[in-house]
């Protein structure tokens, strides 16, 4: 009997990761809403996307078994719409909108693990006075309640560079603001809430750093589980950009299970059950302390590949087994690889592109390096500081996943790639535009 799948936003690739499952034979997978309306457009129409979704489901002619999403906001809260509509498991719309909304969770955070979280207040980046209501000392970050890929976000040494970031902010931050504002109304929100900070507000938060990672795991029936440990690396201007990400970790184990602790205050206080999530953290190493820099509710795609490699299967696997009421036996290593990492190919100033690689040259690269798959994420003649959904103080440019026996092979095998990757790019006409930083 085939379980009927509904994924929003599905895309080819994820599809691929999909079918790596346990048991994927098992399983039809319905895209629900299209990629274009949920993956990074120039606006949100929320009610529409609602509408739409409703009908889709209806008319699909199959029974609605589980519903699943790996994307962020809004996809996050659309899952707990659509699922409680069809009485199927998953956190409910108040306490993910909690979770998604950087200012609430640090509220929820700040109760039970207040040693691990920075200085941080709210601020409405409208007010005339903005910049006098700043609390923090500088330099402090800044960036949107809601948002995601280090959009809109701003590392602030001293008052010119805040008022730049809030004229950056005062232009953009309403694409997430308005569609977050109607699910508001969806819902109750908790009296500990503050509504009044909605998600046209902003949060400051005074920096933290050192060794950084992802913990992926799931809550179910309140019982809390980890099952992944993946490290982040950054580079570039004020180490700001994510350039790697590897798996498993080299994190000394004890650190770890510390932040398995952490995690396992930390979900159940955000109202958040029957849903997979990841945790990112900073360790200084220095201090030996731990710090809490995000929580998403959702797993991460980037990851996929890097579970597939390893475990033998994308962690996809979790997602819809929660989605269908059962609970997750997902880590094994069953995958042909010891070690993954997801690459991300970044300039750190603006340009033209004036060369991309064709299909059967990207094809002979593959075969030319064993265990990679090669995404090129621009397309020739794109202005990079014209595309949508960029970082503040990078481009990415194209995304190298790849296994291998260990970390320090891939990084090798990865300069050696770059040396054949045919992508290049011109500086842009005009007057020289606004850098963002040397390349590293």
């Amino acid at each position: 009997m085939t379980t009927h799948v509904f994924v929003i936003g599905l895309d080819d690739f994820h599809l691929g990761q999909l079918q790596t499952i346990r048991d994927a034979g098992k399983y039809t997978f319905h895209g629900l809403l299209p990629y274009d309306m949920v993956v990074n457009p120039e606006s949100y129409p929320i009610e529409k996307m609602i509408e739409e979704g409703r009908r889709e489901l209806a008319g699909a002619g199959v029974p609605v078994d589980a519903i699943i999403g790996h994307w962020d906001f809004p996809t996050t809260a659309l899952l707990a719409v659509f699922r409680q509509e069809y009485g199927l498991p998953g956190p409910g719309l108040a306490a993910t909108l909690i979770a998604d909304h950087k200012y609430w969770s640090r509220l929820r955070q700040q109760q039970v693990i207040p040693e691990h979280i920075p200085a941080f207040q709210s601020l409405d980046p409208f007010a005339p006075d903005a910049e006098d209501h700043v609390e923090l000392d500088y330099p402090f970050w800044i960036k949107p309640v809601i948002g995601f890929s280090s959009q809109l976000v701003y590392r602030v040494a001293d008052s010119r560079e805040l008022h730049h970031a809030l004229e950056g902010l005062r232009q953009g931050i309403r694409r997430f603001g308005e569609p977050f504002a109607h699910l508001m109304g969806l819902t109750e929100i908790p009296a500990d809430i503050p509504r009044e900070i909605d998600a046209h507000y902003c949060i400051l938060e005074k920096p933290i750093d050192g060794w950084q990672c992802t913990l992926e795991g799931y809550i179910q029936g309140g019982e809390v589980v980890v099952y992944g440990t993946v490290d982040s690396i950054r580079e570039g201007p004020l180490r700001s950009s994510l350039t790697r990400y590897e798996f498993p970790s080299d994190l000394p184990e004890p650190v770890i299970e510390r932040m398995v602790d952490i995690t396992g205050r930390v979900i159940p206080v955000l109202g958040l059950d029957d849903t997979p999530f990841n945790v990112e953290y900073f360790w200084d190493q220095d201090s030996d302390r731990i710090w809490l820099l995000e929580v998403n509710t959702r797993i991460s795609k980037s990851h996929c590949p890097l579970f597939t490699d390893v475990v033998g299967a994308s962690h996809h696997e979790v997602a819809v087994d929660m989605a269908l009421g059962r609970k997750p036996d997902f880590f094994r290593r069953e995958g042909e690889h010891p070690a993954a990492t997801k690459f991300m190919l970044r300039r750190f100033e603006d340009g033209i592109v004036t060369r991309v690689p064709t299909d059967a040259e990207l094809a002979a690269l593959e075969s030319e390096f064993p265990g990679s798959r090669i995404q090129v994420d621009v397309e020739l003649g794109d202005r990079l500081s014209e595309l949508r959904g960029h970082e503040v103080y990078s481009y990415e440019v194209a995304v190298i996943f790849m296994g291998g026996s260990n970390h320090e092979e891939l990084e090798a095998r990865y300069r050696a790639l770059l040396e054949k990757l045919p992508l290049e790019f011109s500086p842009p006409p005009g007057p020289q535009a606004a850098e963002k930083g040397a390349q590293p």
